[in-house]
């Protein structure tokens, strides 16, 4: 018999870490199974209907909308406790009130009421330990749907119960228009006044255009050329108000943007290390919940928020370097870590968390929210997608009846979602395994991961933006916006200057799920490739998934 090939050190690590996970009976991802008969009815909607661009009021979104009062959907908190209980007992108490609050958000909301959310007690556990020994906590949003991502409850329990400050840090801005941004940080500002929002990219130079954009792909190393860390340390100093010595991170800060300027890559050398501490759940369990603010001289801030929202990527731009591995898959970071970054700025990571909500289900797909190796009819989301983007210029795809013989106009043409996926298909080469056929759900997928990415930019907008655009197009604090995206002037703003690349903020992918062309251009673990950057410090991509060398 021929002998089986040995096992790689990344195998055997992952079977190490499942072996670990099914013996604790934690961090399982927990997903609800649709009938048969739901998938299939779906699915010939897909084969059916006509895609039709909605109004682009159809895509502002209340906040009300998404978390209402009336239906109750808070987030488990960890039950009282003291020193002289044993861990057992701390361990059945939190297990107890964990179904008492499952109890409680269901009867409030009938069953298909609610979206998909975490219904794991040992990822919620998590952030129970990293609010406690927090002094300011990070709550990081995708600017594209930002609320989606904010829990009013969350908000009302830190400043609240905890008396503690946020920060809301709205991550991938150079992925949304700069008015767009603009008022999104004064719709949320308004919504919640005591708290800190600031926007932060971890690669701002890549040009935005709502119509057509060369989109580039991931690499196997980024150049961390954030903006927006200087902008939560200005927040932090107002925030402590000299009770913690914060020069260090400001030089660190201006170090790290010098580096970028005349290295154009910051070279890892080891002479800024970075003091890493793994928690383990016993010894987090017992941690105090009134710590001491800025115990020892040390600023604490705990980073939290959805999963694909760019938590870790903001963790690393922070640092100036990779310390945290990143992925679009959901519940890619598992454990709670700390990082010095500075002898007096420490940051955690928290495993990313969905919280209770109202969200269509096709929205959690589009956000990252949901797993799409989960989705058994991928279909409605992307006609979902395509109704409120203009697809057609972007993917440059033939439609499925085209004859060659006559002349070829898409946008005169009925499309399908399913249409969409016969044409990226036969555009991408994706053919099933016996019959050679058009590979109709493989396609739905690599559309739907575009748009996690950012490649297909669908961007929710707040109450009233359509009436009031041209009021944010000319605010006086839009410049700002412009300068922390990176963008020269408004010319790339409006998509005029299609040939520019650049590094946009969709998080790499790692796992086995993503897509074979995928497979080719990016791998999140490799760190052996550099991408090389030009002399202005703009980055420049090797490779364009939808460039006019393949869609041509």
């Amino acid at each position: 018999m021929p002998r089986r090939k040995p096992f790689s050190n990344k195998q055997k690590k992952k079977q190490l870490q499942v072996k670990r996970e099914k013996k604790r009976g934690g961090f399982r991802l927990h997903f609800e199974k649709e009938s048969k008969e739901e998938v299939e009815r779906r699915k010939k909607i897909a084969r059916e209907k006509i895609l039709k661009q909605v109004a682009e009021k159809e895509l502002e979104i209340d906040m009300n909308q998404i978390y209402p009062e009336e239906k109750g959907l808070n987030f488990p908190r960890r039950p009282s406790w003291h020193y002289n209980m044993q861990r057992e007992e701390l361990l059945r108490k939190e297990e107890k009130s964990f179904l008492e609050y499952l109890e409680a958000l269901q009867s409030k909301n009938p069953p298909g009421t609610l979206s998909h959310f975490e219904h794991n007690l040992e990822t919620w556990r998590q952030l129970w330990r990293v609010m406690e020994m927090s002094d300011v906590i990070l709550l990081i949003v995708d600017i594209r749907y930002p609320v989606l991502q904010f829990p009013p409850a969350l908000y009302h329990y830190i400043t609240g119960e905890l008396k503690k400050y946020i920060i809301l840090v709205l991550n991938k801005v150079d992925l949304c228009p700069s008015p767009l941004v603009l008022a999104w940080k004064h719709y949320l500002t308004k919504q919640f006044p005591h708290m800190h929002c600031v926007c932060f990219t971890s690669h701002p130079g890549q040009p935005y255009s709502t119509r057509e954009r060369v989109f580039p792909v991931s690499v196997k190393k980024v150049r961390w050329n954030a903006g927006g860390p200087i902008h939560i340390m200005r927040a932090c100093q107002e925030i402590t108000a000299g009770r913690v010595d914060l020069s260090s991170w400001e030089k660190k800060i201006q170090r790290d943007a010098v580096a970028v300027r005349t290295e154009g890559d910051q070279a890892d050398d080891g002479s800024e290390s970075v003091l890493m501490e793994h928690h383990s759940d016993v010894a987090m369990e017992m941690n105090s919940p009134t710590q001491e603010l800025y115990k020892d001289g040390v600023l604490t801030m705990g980073c939290i928020g959805f999963p694909n929202v760019g938590k870790s990527s903001v963790l690393n731009s922070l640092v100036g370097r990779k310390v945290v591995s990143v992925s679009r898959t959901p519940g890619h970071t598992k454990y709670f870590q700390t990082y010095y970054l500075t002898p007096t700025v420490k940051l955690c990571d928290c495993p990313g968390l969905v919280f209770p909500s109202q969200v269509d289900k096709q929205l959690q797909i589009l956000a990252g929210i949901y797993p799409v190796s989960q989705l058994q009819e991928p279909y409605s989301s992307v006609g979902y997608l395509c109704e409120r983007t203009n697809f057609l210029p972007v993917l440059k795809l033939t439609h499925p009846d085209h004859s060659p013989e006559t002349p070829h106009n898409p946008s005169t043409q009925d499309w399908t979602a399913w249409d969409v996926c016969e044409a990226w298909a036969d555009r991408r080469g994706y053919k099933t395994a016996k019959a050679a056929r058009n590979d109709a759900y493989r396609a739905a997928n690599s559309l739907l991961r575009l748009a996690i990415d950012g490649r297909m930019c669908l961007c929710l907008q707040p109450p009233g933006y359509s009436q009031s655009k041209d009021e944010w197009e000319s605010h006086p604090e839009l410049a700002e916006i412009i300068a922390l995206q990176g963008r020269k002037d408004e010319e790339d703003e409006c998509g005029e200057r299609e040939d520019d690349e650049g590094e946009s903020s969709s998080e790499l992918e790692e796992d086995n799920d993503r897509d074979a062309d995928d497979d080719e251009d990016a791998d999140g673990d490799d760190e052996d490739d550099t991408v090389k950057a030009d002399r202005k410090g703009l980055t420049l991509n090797m490779f364009s998934v939808l460039g006019e060398n393949e869609c041509a």
